[in-house]
């Protein structure tokens, strides 16, 4: 399954390279949504919440979910925010830096979370850099790889959203051998993204299982006239 990325900073849709680098900026969160209608599943993050700013976005990312079936994450550090993301209708609530802590999977925060939201309303993001975790917006990386944190979070989650940073927003491809070895460690699904640019590669994703999230990508097809003469990353 193809998941298109919905990313809101400002109350707009935005896409990144590498998480930084702002490449394209589109003002109607809902407009863009009607674009994706023949989708079945969208991944709305709310970067500016991941970023710890003012929560300016709850309303259209309520609405989204109102509108579609919707994954959501974005500054989910708290059992009261996962909470509140599942209550306003999101079909999966993705926890990312939250489930670690410097040296290794966060034990604690998700047994709390497990007694709180039900396991199969919980997603959680396992984003690699240089073949380690990275979290708080990939500044900081862990001694741990990501396989073998996939197999330790398996009991307190429905599946995985892994992206390889190393491509991400560049349209330069990904690694669907480093997506085969997560593969091999768990039976949750996994939802790859990161770099995904060919029908090639989301064949390969989709033989191996897994979902494919689309971000600059799908914005390139469905947005053309932003990407004229103009290369991410370049």
């Amino acid at each position: 399954m193809i998941i298109p990325c919905i990313d809101l900073m400002d109350r707009k849709v935005v896409q990144l390279v590498q998480g930084k680098e702002k490449f394209l900026e589109l003002p109607e969160p809902l407009a863009v949504l009607e674009k994706f209608a023949a989708y079945p599943e969208i991944q709305v993050i709310d970067l500016d919440a991941a970023m710890g700013k003012a929560e300016n976005n709850t309303e259209i990312v309520r609405e989204l979910c109102r509108r579609k079936p919707c994954r959501v994450g974005g500054g989910i550090r708290n059992v009261a925010r996962a909470q509140a993301v599942v209550g306003d209708g999101a079909l999966k609530a993705i926890v990312g830096s939250s489930a670690f802590t410097s040296q290794g999977i966060h034990h604690e925060f998700l047994r709390q979370l497990a007694a709180a939201v039900p396991r199969e309303k919980i997603l959680i993001a396992v984003d690699s850099f240089g073949d380690r975790v990275a979290v708080h917006g990939w500044k900081e990386t862990l001694p741990l790889s990501c396989a073998q944190a996939l197999p330790q979070l398996e009991p307190y989650c429905s599946g995985f959203l892994c992206t390889y940073i190393d491509g991400e927003g560049r349209l330069k491809g990904t690694d669907i051998n480093w997506f085969r070895s997560l593969r091999a460690v768990t039976h949750l699904p996994i939802t790859a993204a990161g770099g995904i640019t060919t029908d090639e590669e989301i064949a390969a994703l989709d033989a191996l299982g897994m979902h494919a999230a689309l971000g600059m990508s799908i914005y390139r097809k469905v947005f053309p006239e932003f990407f004229t003469g103009r290369q991410p990353g370049s």
